[in-house]
């Protein structure tokens, strides 16, 4: 489980966390939603210890995370726009993460087939299309089955085959009890995947509850018009 208490992060004069405090549980997906600068980025970067927040504490089951970095260890990462080593082939990119991690990957050959990576294994990432570097991204991110995984738009990229291995692989992944945090402005991938939302807006929480629970609340026929009420109808607005 995942934990923010009092969060709050600043960027110059602009909060954008604004004294957040929410739990993400265990054997749920959970989608965070919320238009471009809502803070979204800004939570999960706090996760993984990239943004430090002025004041407030996140623990991972239990553990503060301000005093100890190995509880990055528990985590698999999928960037929406990821970045390797060009001169790194898919293999050797592989390699390296297993070295960083100090911990041989589980799960590294099933995954590389299902995303039809066999062929492009010796291939530099430089010379890989956008739609192939998404997949060795999800590859990275999932391959050492860690016990909680952070998906930054994960199918943007990813042709419609590779989106519904891609989802079909995460709804396995939920009943591995495992802590699954989802941001996408796809939709309809939020109503397959994810068990709760929350609702970011301006750095506050707006709505944390189930799909269900937002149509109920809105009063509205579909998810996308239960969104487009919560932005529209906000106390911020």
């Amino acid at each position: 489980m995942i934990q923010f208490e009092n969060i709050t992060k600043s960027y110059g004069t602009k909060t954008v966390l604004n004294n957040v405090s929410v739990e993400f549980s265990q054997t749920k997906t959970t989608a965070l939603l919320g238009p471009n600068g809502s803070g979204k980025s800004t939570m999960i970067k706090s996760i993984l210890g990239l943004v430090k927040p002025e004041s407030g504490t996140i623990t991972i089951n239990g553990t503060t995370i301000s005093n100890s970095d190995e509880y990055r260890q528990l985590i698999g990462f999928m960037a929406q726009v990821a970045r390797y080593p060009d001169n790194l082939t898919i293999d050797e990119l592989f390699s390296m993460i297993e070295d960083v991690r100090l911990n041989i990957s589980s799960q590294k050959e099933d995954l590389i087939t299902l995303f039809e990576l066999q062929q492009h294994r010796k291939k530099p990432m430089k010379i890989l299309s956008g739609g192939t570097r998404q997949k060795v991204g999800a590859v990275a991110a999932l391959m050492f089955d860690s016990p909680i995984l952070i998906l930054d738009e994960p199918s943007v990229g990813l042709d419609p085959r590779m989106t519904l291995r891609l989802k079909e692989y995460l709804l396995q992944e939920k009943h591995k009890s495992k802590t699954i945090i989802l941001t996408t402005h796809i939709l309809h991938e939020v109503e397959e995947l994810a068990d709760e939302l929350i609702f970011l807006l301006e750095g506050s929480i707006i709505f944390k509850g189930s799909p269900e629970y937002l149509l109920q609340m809105t009063a509205q026929r579909t998810f996308e018009r239960a969104i487009a009420y919560m932005l529209s109808n906000s106390p911020q607005q």
